[in-house]
């Protein structure tokens, strides 16, 4: 008997001064049963790093052609692709072919040696951005994981505050990769 997706709710509220986006979502997401709290909870910050109306869930870790968070346009052109983990350079070049911009989310202690293996790999690529997550970071961040969860996410200056359950997370990403005219 194959085990079942549990159904999180997390009820957005973001304020994103450097975007000047400013919004509530309301998000239903599906957690397959081999992933972790730490990885849903990852997907939800790109979530709201790259919030838009538009933006949706992919089925991420269960297809193998669809990202984790994409955007799409309306004749269904994909113009973001969002990959959460360490993807291997294959489907990174992939995402970059299919799409207009593609982010990576990476976390874990393992982040480091990933991104070192891989970085000369997928240096072509320019339209690739890649961002880590400090494990500590991604693991406080899964303790905010609950079924229904009411988080207030606030982003200034590249620097994310989550809020929810009473507790209170700044998030620093590092930047490991932006494409050349993005760093101007």
């Amino acid at each position: 008997m194959a085990l079942k997706s549990t159904i999180f709710k997390a009820d957005l509220q973001i304020a994103d001064m450097d975007r000047q986006y400013y919004d509530g979502h309301t998000l239903t997401i599906a957690r397959h049963p081999s992933e972790t709290d730490e990885r849903m909870m990852v997907r939800i910050l790109a979530f709201v790093l790259n919030a838009s109306e538009a933006l949706t869930f992919g089925k991420g870790i269960s297809a193998d052609d669809e990202p984790d968070v994409w955007l799409k346009d309306l004749t269904g052109a994909i113009d973001l692709w969002i990959e959460v983990g360490q993807p291997d350079e294959k489907r990174i070049l992939k995402a970059c072919g299919r799409s207009n911009q593609v982010i990576i989310y990476s976390y874990s202690s393992m982040s480091n040696i990933w991104w070192s293996q891989i970085a000369n790999k997928v240096d072509r690529a320019k339209n690739l951005s890649v961002f880590n997550l400090p494990a500590a970071t991604s693991q406080a961040l899964a303790k905010l994981a609950q079924r229904n969860m009411q988080l207030q996410c606030t982003i200034q200056d590249a620097q994310v505050w989550i809020n929810g359950d009473g507790e209170s997370l700044l998030i620093d990403l590092q930047t490991l990769k932006v494409p050349a005219d993005a760093a101007k």
